[in-house]
């Protein structure tokens, strides 16, 4: 098949879709720059965990959680079904592996909101999918600010944030690319730029030695 036929456009089957592991202590803007990423980009889906909490108000079953009992989500871990999974103030959640492995195969990309934590059992599960960034602020006080601006939380629960948030930096060299978002846009821009590389990896674009075979194919004459 050469490259230069009018009907052969292998670039257009079907890649090997590719993880996107975010993390960053609270306030870093991880997660606005998750959902703009996701927005723009059509192949880019946002991984949906599974918990034992209950649903808040407005919540949707498959939109925001799958919702288990603990009952259900222990027998999920003894069958081995997450990527990931943990224990938070009481509750479990995880990621559920058939749904992401689908969308792999697929062609489909994946990002995980995720802690350091949750980004290591998914890096070490699926090593050659996985790309993870670290999100860091321009200076500390940024967390502090940004966190009392949500006027969400109490003071106790800012705190407690912030507290993870001096662990979850302390992981950052187990990231393969780090984000200083000093400024939003160019933080976006960054970012995006990472993601677009990563699909150009011969290793995600299963169609290239064929169209490479193809173009020498045609040089040979």
């Amino acid at each position: 098949m050469s490259p230069h036929d009018e009907h052969a456009r292998p670039w257009e089957t079907v890649r090997r879709g590719l993880l996107l592991l975010i993390s960053s202590p609270a306030g870093a803007g991880k997660t606005s720059l998750s959902r703009r990423l996701v927005a723009d980009h059509s192949d880019l889906t946002l991984s949906i965990s599974a918990t034992t909490r209950d649903p808040r108000p407005g919540e949707e079953e498959g939109r925001e959680y799958f919702f288990k009992t603990r009952a259900e989500f222990e027998a999920m871990i003894e069958a081995g079904e997450f990527l990931e999974w943990a224990t938070v103030n009481g509750n479990y959640y995880g990621t559920p592996k058939t749904p992401v492995i689908e969308a792999l195969e697929g062609g489909h990309d994946v990002l995980f909101d995720i802690d350091w934590q949750g980004a290591r059992q998914i890096a070490e599960k699926q090593p050659d999918d996985s790309v993870r960034v670290f999100i860091l602020p321009p200076v500390w006080s940024d967390l502090e600010r940004r966190l009392r601006a949500r006027a969400q939380d109490s003071e106790e629960i800012i705190d407690a944030r912030l507290r993870l948030g001096r662990e979850e930096i302390a992981h950052w060299t187990e990231y393969d690319y780090v984000i200083v978002n000093k400024n939003f846009d160019r933080a976006y821009a960054d970012l995006g730029h990472i993601y677009r590389a990563e699909r150009m990896k011969p290793g995600r674009n299963p169609w290239l030695p064929e169209f490479v075979d193809g173009l020498l194919e045609d040089a040979a004459g």
